[in-house]
């Protein structure tokens, strides 16, 4: 990241002081797979951990859980397992986390949410999921031809299929779910395609898409390209990544799909996120704040960085086995990289009619030189598109909460705006 400027505002300095409040996405696993996803930006961790990555110990995992239900002081307080692949670990891992928790509970409430492929889920799974009001988040792509394109097994084989099972299962046995898309080259073009399918076909509440922009490098000895830090000497942008204009073609494709029918039935991240901003609240995704680093990562080793996104050597905070984790939190060296978000952009990103609503997005899509030498997102042109194309319907719904009044309202204004009626 370009080294930032010395801004400090009042906003900063009171989150500084405040109740401390932050999230942690936890690696039990560490990159361990039992897949092997073309884009995976984690799979390669285990590389720097020598490797192979042990899973986390029923003393570490002990420790976690004490150490963030401790450091938070909100009545609220969620778990997030994630990966690699977090059911690797069984079910007993998850059934001691959460004996676990209500053992350090002390009167807050706990929530808990998991980020899965769903090839390895079945009855045992889903049971504990209903019974423990888990929210899933499960990975699919898109149609089959797009998802088995990418999301592929160790030995190349396809997964839509088995995916698309355990989607019945969740549905069948009421286990709570929302889908994340990774959004690649084949996407562009079939936004409307796809979101038609994640309604229609996945019954999808909640969606999130989220851009493959990567950067790799051909080592020996590796089966296919490493990615790394696009600062890499030899890296390269990996063939599958998705252009600026695709990106932002693709969300307002989506976005007209959405907009004359389904407001207030499905939730899509993004959307969720631009209307916070153009009301003037907190957008809840950490890509669309102002400053980032509230979302911790926790490796199986008690290992702890910013954001997964930089699970790098140079970015690591600390060690919960050697410092508490609420002291990890309120270090100056995670401090100065969410403030990096916005200290380093570019003068034109600040003077952007669109910067309220796209903060600079992502630091880690940040591989363009703006004008006066600091990072610009390489997704900009893109996210400008979009944020433009959707300010109308945005102002609308805006106005409408303004008066109490439901954002589906603007399912009639925009039918009317796009001759539908």
């Amino acid at each position: 990241m370009t080294k930032p400027k010395d801004i400090f505002t009042f906003r900063d300095a009171e989150k500084q002081t405040g109740p401390v409040a932050f999230s942690t996405m936890l690696k039990p696993a560490g990159s361990a797979c039992n897949l092997d996803c073309h884009y995976c930006y984690y799979l390669d961790k285990a590389v720097q951990y020598g490797g192979r990555q042990a899973v986390m110990s029923d003393e570490l995992l002990e420790s976690y859980v004490r150490q963030y239900i401790e450091a938070n002081d909100v009545p609220t307080v969620t778990f997030c397992w994630h990966g690699g692949e977090p059911l690797l670990l069984g079910l007993g891992f998850y059934r001691k986390a959460m004996a676990l928790q209500k053992k350090y509970a002390d009167g807050k409430r706990i929530e808990n949410t998991l980020q899965t492929n769903g090839t390895l889920v079945d009855g045992e799974w889903c049971d504990l999921f209903a019974e423990n009001n888990f929210l899933v988040g499960i990975s699919l792509d898109g149609p089959q031809d797009i998802h088995d394109a990418f999301r592929v097994t160790k030995g190349g084989q396809p997964t839509f299929e088995r995916v698309m099972r355990t989607i019945g299962m969740f549905r069948e046995r009421g286990v709570e779910y929302n889908t994340l898309s990774v959004v690649n080259r084949l996407c562009e073009g079939r936004g409307a395609e796809i979101y038609r399918f994640f309604r229609d076909t996945v019954r999808s509440r909640y969606m999130q898409f989220l851009p493959a922009v990567e950067h790799v490098v051909d080592v020996e000895g590796f089966h296919r390209p490493l990615i790394v830090a696009p600062e890499r000497e030899g890296a390269r942008l990996a063939e599958w990544s998705v252009t600026a204009g695709g990106y932002g073609q693709f969300l307002c494709d989506i976005f007209d799909e959405w907009v004359v029918s389904d407001v207030g039935q499905v939730f899509v991240q993004m959307f969720d996120a631009s209307l916070s901003q153009w009301c003037g609240v907190q957008p809840g995704v950490c890509s669309m704040g102002e400053t980032c680093g509230d979302a911790l990562v926790v490796e199986h080793n008690g290992d702890v960085y910013s954001c997964d996104h930089f699970v790098y050597p140079e970015y690591k905070l600390g060690n919960i086995r050697e410092t508490p984790l609420v002291e990890i939190y309120r270090s100056k060296k995670r401090r100065d990289l969410g403030l990096a978000k916005r200290n380093a952009l570019p003068a034109e990103c600040l003077r952007c009619r669109y910067y309220f609503a796209c903060r600079g997005e992502c630091p880690k899509h940040r591989f363009e030189t703006g004008s006066d030498g600091c990072r610009k997102n390489t997704l900009c042109e893109g996210l400008y598109h979009y944020f433009r194309h959707v300010e109308p319907y945005m102002e609308y719904m805006r106005e409408m909460l303004s008066k109490e009044q439901s954002p589906a309202w603007v399912i009639p204004f925009a039918r009317k705006r796009m001759g539908l009626m």
